[in-house]
């Protein structure tokens, strides 16, 4: 199995150890022709949402991945990621890959200095979960399955080959969220 990691800013380095740990083979796409090898899933990870939509956009990336997407390749956001997945981004006009149907809050949880950690439930399993300028989810469509709460804020959502999470697991010791995205790929769930 081999699944992309958008290495354009963030945490993507950390997702790709993890990767390896659980025996899959991570790849870092750093520029369209990287994205052009055949994936079984793709992570978008955290960073600052605006700046990786424009490197996105300069890179011709975005289409591409857009396609992709909708057709049905497993991705999986962490943060900034959930952000460029959103069809619907509070104050802001411009969208990005805009795959699933969410509504999403930039920086909701305040700035850099309000980051914390908290043990919660995603998908009836507790786990650590890291929030760091995070956003969270505002509303979501029809089809779209809400896996976590913190505070009454949704942070972590499944629509159909795809998974979003306001949070960072991969910054955390606990390969639970991975792992279910990992059985998404192999149609397990």
């Amino acid at each position: 199995m081999k699944v992309g990691v958008l290495a354009l800013q963030g945490a993507f380095i950390e997702h790709i150890k993890i990767l390896n740990e659980l025996g899959i083979r991570g790849v870092e796409i750093r520029q369209l022709k990287d994205f052009s090898y055949n994936f079984d899933g793709l992570i978008l990870p955290g960073g600052e949402s605006t700046t990786i939509g424009k490197l996105l956009r300069e890179l011709d990336l975005l289409y591409p991945i857009r396609e992709q997407v909708v057709r049905g390749l497993p991705v999986f956001g962490t943060c900034a990621g959930m952000i460029l997945l959103a069809k619907h981004i509070e104050n802001q006009p411009e969208h990005y890959i805009s795959t699933m149907d969410t509504r999403v809050t930039r920086n909701a949880y305040g700035r850099q200095y309000d980051s914390f950690n908290i043990t919660a439930e995603f998908n009836k399993h507790l786990i650590e979960m890291p929030f760091i300028r995070a956003p969270y989810i505002k509303s979501v469509g029809n089809d779209v399955k809400v896996l976590a709460t913190v505070h009454d804020k949704i942070v972590a959502v499944r629509q159909s080959n795809q998974l979003a999470t306001a949070f960072h697991p991969e910054l955390t010791k606990d390969y639970y969220v991975h792992n279910y995205f990992v059985k998404m790929i192999k149609g397990e769930i």
